[in-house]
């Protein structure tokens, strides 16, 4: 693995509502100084969103209770265009991809995600 990434004074929001998931992103990311905050339905990633405005970058899954990843998004986009959306899910078929890049998310990821391939995606968004 290349160097670890300092991200110290960014936030990523992680809208997940597996357990096991929630401490992968935790565990991974803890070594980049990076300030995370987490939500377990995409209605509560709104929220933290509209709360947080200095919120760097959104990981969002889409099978979400309450409120999917793909409307979170779309709300989150109308809030704050600019803001990436990265989706990373383990329902990786070819329409769920479309439908996440209508949503307006600006990069799709699948599950299991590889460490290495998530540092790379998050600096991109992170340090552009």
């Amino acid at each position: 693995m290349r160097d670890t990434p300092d991200w110290k004074g960014k936030t990523i929001l992680i809208v997940e509502d597996e357990e096991v998931n929630q401490f992968f992103f935790k565990t991974a990311l803890r070594i980049t100084n990076a300030r995370l905050l987490f939500a377990v339905d995409g209605g509560q990633g709104v929220q933290l969103v509209e709360q947080h405005p200095d919120i760097d970058c959104v990981l969002m899954d889409i099978r979400l209770p309450l409120m999917d990843g793909y409307e979170a998004t779309q709300k989150i986009k109308e809030m704050r265009p600019g803001l990436p959306v990265i989706v990373q899910t383990a329902y990786a078929l070819s329409n769920d991809r479309a439908k996440a890049i209508d949503a307006g998310c600006d990069l799709f990821l699948s599950k299991p995600i590889k460490l290495d391939l998530l540092f790379e995606v998050l600096d991109k968004y992170l340090n552009n």
